[in-house]
């Protein structure tokens, strides 16, 4: 397998998150978004603070996740973050839906993709993180 093919996979997990993460994190900081797109009315200043620091907590996970791609060193780190970051996140998201009930689809799908991204994240570490390249 070429270099380039072997780092593609090796990051594929990080790669994801990220594309998923930042947007995400991006709009759950837009109140205008979330009201018009998700029909989320952010009515309080504390929400809405609370929001803009999932916000930047979001923006600042995805930032050790690239530092892993781009820096070798870095990727044992960013991959054992992914995998707290995504299971946790499914956790609660389960917790949720035990305790509140299920939400729309949309997060439905969350917690599914969250789960998936978690245990192949726990994979990738197993399968790369002996490997020198």
């Amino acid at each position: 397998m070429s270099i380039k093919k072997h780092w593609i996979y090796k990051n594929l997990h990080l790669l994801i998150s990220t594309l998923v993460v930042v947007p995400t994190g991006i709009i759950y900081g837009s109140p205008l978004i979330l009201q018009k797109q998700l029909n989320i009315n952010v009515n309080t200043i504390d929400l809405s603070n609370m929001l803009k620091a999932i916000m930047c907590l979001y923006l600042g996970i995805s930032f050790i996740w690239m530092l892993g791609v781009l820096k070798s060193n870095y990727w044992k780190r960013a991959t054992e973050l992914n995998i707290l970051f995504m299971l946790t996140l499914a956790l609660g998201r389960i917790l949720s839906m035990i305790i509140d009930g299920l939400p729309t689809t949309g997060y439905v799908f969350g917690v599914i993709a969250e789960l998936v991204l978690g245990f192949y994240s726990i994979y990738q570490l197993k399968k790369y993180s002996n490997n020198a390249y």
